[in-house]
Formats: structure tokens, C-alpha cells, sequence
């Protein structure tokens, strides 16, 4: 048994605290600049110590913003309700398809099962630019151009693959005899899916699934280029407080406490099933 000495318990306190400080005083940060005014932010040397106000949050609720330009308009909590509506519809239609098609992966055994499965992860692998141009052509040409529709198809690229193969792993881990004395009971392919291998890569699928809100939740590039205005996502949206007359940064660091708070939300509330699944199929027997 490995005792550790006093001396190296202080040590990896110290820098287990300077890490997380390292990487959380950004968010802290930002979190401190949601309360302040641009003057307060811009202000040399900067301080900790202000007179905190809410005029940043009301300006995103009510949409409008009064600037050295004049009045500035812009629809946030519209851009807030299409990153919820993308993320969640495109996370349903990933886990509809997916799922089935990451059990087929794992359980039936094809030619050329392995190059489609690693055709879809390379989805991953390629770079949004890269797709953009013929992506805006097709999409103009059948009309899928600006639409929710649009916008939940290409987010496949982003939620399909990821949990295609995390859930693969899942599947693969679960005893396939499990599976097959159900069967010889004289139950269908489908009932023993539906039945056996869903409840069991439970955790797993729900660990996938969040990861893929995640990542959807925060893409930009797609939406930017493929959305106009009244649909794009919040992460999109706060390109409207760099104007002519300047940069709002209060503004910007609201609307950066605000969009991340979903996701920060849902990651505490299912932090049991991501650590379940995650970890599932770590240490086989």
C-alpha cells in the first residue's frame, strides 16, 4: 500500500487549486462582467470591485439596447429559443437513428460494416468549411436554405456520428447471450431491442445524447452561414452586439452566462448517467 507524506498531501491541494483556479477564473471572469458597463470593463487597472447593475440582462430580455449609434435592436431570447429548439430536436432525430443503427454495428456483422461505420465518424473528422459551399448550393436549390429543417439535417453531421459510435460501445459490451436466451424464448429481433438492449446501455445512451446537446448547442459556423437572423442559434446571435459604434462587452458577457446555463444545468442534473456511462464497459469481466 503507497501512504503519501503530509508534506505531498499540501503539495497536490496547491496544485489541484491552481488548475482549477487556472481554468475557472476565465467564467469567473465573464461572470463579473455581466454586471458591469462597458466604461467598468474597459476601466485601467481593472477591479473586482464595482457597483454591479442589470441593465446587460434587461437589454437581452427586452431587446433593445441604447448605444452612442442610437437605439440597437436584436432578438437574443429568440436566438435562446433556436439554440433549445436546434439542440433538443436535432439530439431526437440523432438518437432515433443512431441508436438502431449503432446496435445493427454492434450485433450484426456485414461486409463493409466497418468502412460505412468509419465513413460516418469521419464526418467528424472533416471541417465544417469544407461542406459549407456545396451544402448552401444544395440547400438553395431544394429549398431547405434558412429553414429549421435545414439546420436539424446538417446538425446531423455534428450529433450523428458522436452517437453512433458511443453507443456502439455500449451495445458491445452488453453479453450478446443475454440477447440470445430472450430470443429463444421465441421473442422478435425488435422485442429483444426494445426489451433487453435498450434498458441495459441506458446510461450509456443517455451519457451520448447529452454530449451530443452539448456539441450541437454549441456550434456556429453551420448556423452562421446557413440561417439568417430570425433562426440562428444564441451562439450566433451574439455577434449582434459588435457594432459600428463598438463592442458592448456587458452585453456579450450576459448573453455568455445565459446560453451557457442550459447546458451547465442539464450536465449537473445528469452528471449521475454521464459518469454511468462513460465509464460503462471500463472494466470487463
Amino acid at each position: 500500500m503507497i501512504t503519501i507524506s503530509p508534506i505531498e498531501r499540501i503539495l497536490r491541494g496547491i496544485a489541484i487549486t491552481l488548475v482549477i483556479l487556472f481554468f475557472m477564473f476565465p467564467i469567473f471572469w465573464i461572470f463579473l462582467m455581466s454586471f458591469q458597463t462597458n466604461e467598468t470593463i474597459l476601466r485601467v487597472p481593472p477591479s473586482i470591485v464595482f457597483e454591479p447593475t442589470m441593465s446587460n440582462y434587461s437589454a437581452l430580455i427586452t431587446g433593445k439596447l441604447e448605444t452612442n449609434a442610437g437605439l440597437l435592436e436584436f432578438e437574443f431570447m429568440r436566438n435562446l429559443w433556436n439554440s433549445f429548439f436546434l439542440s433538443v430536436s436535432s439530439v431526437a432525430v440523432g438518437l432515433l437513428l443512431g441508436v438502431p443503427a449503432a446496435y445493427a454495428f454492434a450485433r450484426l456483422k456485414f461486409r463493409g460494416s466497418e468502412d460505412i461505420a468509419f465513413t460516418l465518424l469521419s464526418f467528424r473528422f472533416a471541417p465544417p468549411l469544407l461542406v459549407l459551399l456545396p451544402l448552401t448550393i444544395y440547400f438553395q436549390q431544394i429549398g431547405l436554405a434558412n429553414t429549421y429543417v435545414g439546420l436539424i439535417w446538417v446538425y446531423q453531421l455534428i450529433v450523428l456520428p458522436l452517437i453512433l459510435w458511443i453507443v456502439r460501445g455500449y451495445f458491445e459490451d452488453i453479453p450478446a447471450d443475454v440477447e440470445h436466451a430472450y430470443r429463444i424464448a421465441g421473442h422478435s429481433w425488435a422485442a429483444t431491442f426494445r426489451k433487453i438492449a435498450l434498458p441495459l446501455a441506458g446510461p450509456g445512451i443517455a451519457a451520448a445524447g447529452l454530449l451530443a446537446f452539448i456539441f450541437a448547442w454549441n456550434n456556429f459556423i453551420f448556423a452562421l452561414v446557413l440561417a439568417s437572423a430570425d433562426k440562428q442559434p444564441v451562439t450566433v446571435g451574439a455577434l449582434a452586439f459588435v457594432t459600428a459604434s463598438g463592442i458592448q462587452y456587458g452585453q456579450i458577457a450576459a448573453a455568455i452566462v445565459l446560453s451557457i446555463t442550459p447546458t451547465l444545468l442539464l450536465a449537473l442534473y445528469a452528471q449521475r448517467y454521464l459518469v454511468e456511462g462513460l465509464s460503462l464497459g471500463a472494466v470487463k469481466g
